[in-house]
């Protein structure tokens, strides 16, 4: 039986499964923290496959989704599944390096509220980022990664790989979720996704930006759940 594991997104941990953990309880979720071991998305990948040998279901949300789709290229035969949530098989941008660069500069004098928090609302669809407890939630684990962490796991996204190249050789069942109103990796990121990964099934979730798994965990739970029903089957 393939194990299934949730892949954080940059600085995050099991908190943004929470609701996840609990409805997928009967499949024996594991939340992974190997991209807090590696320097690399590549190198995450490979942590995660020694340390979880065997079949595995991968389901991973932003950087998360960069480390599952990079494990589905070093071990094809391994994965056979994916849940790729809110994000992108592109290289990073230049803009968006240059904002990350300049970000790890005042992560690195430890001033991580200062960046973080005005910010905030990047992170959700606008019904959502005046939610005082889903925002503290949000910044709880996110503040809570640390500095180190920040400025590592950041690194790791800029020189992340290009996985456009390999999704059209994916065998697994692909199941693409995004929210409507994700500023941080537009739905258009996902559609090309679905668009090159042959077994694919693509969602888009009103009323959700890019913290999905938080702002709509009913919604991506029953999506998550015939997904793994689909691999049950098939």
């Amino acid at each position: 039986m393939a194990q299934l594991l949730l892949l954080p997104g940059l600085a995050g941990d099991s908190a943004m499964w929470r609701d996840q953990l609990a409805a997928l309880h009967g499949h024996g979720p594991l939340v992974t923290d190997a991209h807090t071991r590696a320097s690399t998305i590549e190198a995450m990948a490979a942590t995660l496959l020694a340390e979880h040998p065997g079949d595995l279901l991968l389901c991973g949300a932003s950087m998360g989704g960069m480390v599952a789709m990079e494990a589905a290229r070093q071990a094809p035969q391994r994965v056979r599944g994916l849940a790729l949530l809110g994000t992108t098989a592109r290289p990073e941008t230049p803009a968006m390096q240059a904002l990350r660069e300049a970000a790890i500069v005042l992560f690195e004098q430890g001033r991580l509220a200062e960046v973080i928090e005005p910010n905030v609302a990047f992170a959700f669809h606008p019904d959502n980022a005046n939610k005082p407890a889903l925002v503290q939630a949000y910044l709880d684990f996110v503040l809570g990664a640390g500095a180190q962490q920040l400025v590592a796991q950041n690194r790791a996204v800029i020189a992340r790989p290009d996985a456009r190249v390999h999704l059209p050789r994916l065998q697994c069942p692909v199941l693409v979720l995004c929210g409507e109103a994700d500023q941080l990796t537009p739905p258009e990121c996902s559609r090309e996704i679905a668009a090159l990964a042959p077994r694919s099934r693509l969602v888009m979730l009103a009323g959700s930006g890019h913290m999905l798994t938080m702002e709509q965990p009913q919604a991506v739970n029953q999506e998550l759940l015939r997904w793994l029903q689909l691999l049950q089957i098939q």
